[in-house]
């Protein structure tokens, strides 16, 4: 068993109207309300947080503009369905993910390893004669709440100054973001249960459906990383954005054409 380095970056202290939100949202994320819940009325969370209506109304918003809720003119407001959305033919950060719901973002690093390379590790990374990687485990929080646990393997071939780095200041993919040019990124998008440690971390119950996200990342030459993020299924989901098919023009065609024309000329 690998010995476990803990890094964690300090979210920003939190205003009454974050403080709210965030409350709200870990009831969300959490399960604890249910998709077509009715959230109390503004009278009493002004009650119960002591606050005016307008900061009420700016929690109920933010809320809604992230589409964790929705609001029914003279009727109330429901939980709708939380997700966060990415794309799925870019890569982004998960702190943007987490940003877009208007709460404060950390992470923390639970394992960082350099360690020989498995031969499942080569596989992965689709090189034989890298003889050492870069094992990392990080958890990201939305709040208070477990948001996405990132397991990551870095080509140290690729990458070698992630032998040396503690990933104190950027978590490992914004890291990598910055650190290196990447050429191509492969997805691969499942739903599958965690595993019971993977459970633990993300504060869900055994056997709840999870979103896992694999992707390789690859430079120039060879892989750069291989990373699968485990998403509690109910919080995300996978957007992508596509262009009408352009035809692969007719060059033999076109030859021919061309043969044809000047042979009448």
């Amino acid at each position: 068993m690998t010995a476990r380095a803990k890094t964690r970056s300090r979210p920003a202290p939190m205003f009454l109207h974050q403080r709210i939100l965030s409350d709200i949202q870990n009831k969300i994320l959490s399960g604890e309300w249910l998709a077509g819940r009715r959230i109390p009325v503004e009278h009493e969370l002004m009650k119960q947080y002591q606050c005016s209506r307008m900061t009420v109304s700016k929690v109920m918003t933010r809320l809604a503009h992230a589409g964790l809720i929705e609001r029914r003119r003279k009727v109330g407001s429901f939980v709708g369905r939380p997700q966060s959305q990415s794309a799925v033919l870019n890569i982004s950060e998960i702190k943007t993910e987490v940003s877009a719901l208007g709460l404060p973002y950390s992470f923390e690093i639970l394992q960082r390893v350099k360690r020989r390379a498995t031969r499942d590790d080569r596989a992965l990374l689709e090189t034989g004669d890298s003889p050492f990687v870069m094992e990392v485990l990080c958890r990201h929080m939305a709040g208070a709440q477990s948001f996405c646990l990132e397991h990551r393997l870095i080509n140290l071939l690729a990458v070698p100054d992630a032998a040396t780095e503690t990933f104190a200041e950027l978590p490992p993919g914004a890291w990598l973001l910055r650190k290196v040019p990447w050429m191509l990124a492969e997805h691969r998008i499942r739903a599958a249960s965690p595993t019971p440690a993977a459970a633990e971390l993300l504060n869900i119950k055994p056997g709840t459906p999870c979103l896992v996200v694999e992707r390789t990342t690859r430079g120039k030459g060879p892989v750069i990383t291989q990373v699968r993020l485990t998403y509690p299924g109910h919080v995300h989901e996978l957007v992508a954005s596509f262009t009408p098919y352009a035809p692969v023009p007719d060059i033999d065609g076109a030859r021919a054409a061309a043969r044809k024309a000047a042979v009448k000329a």
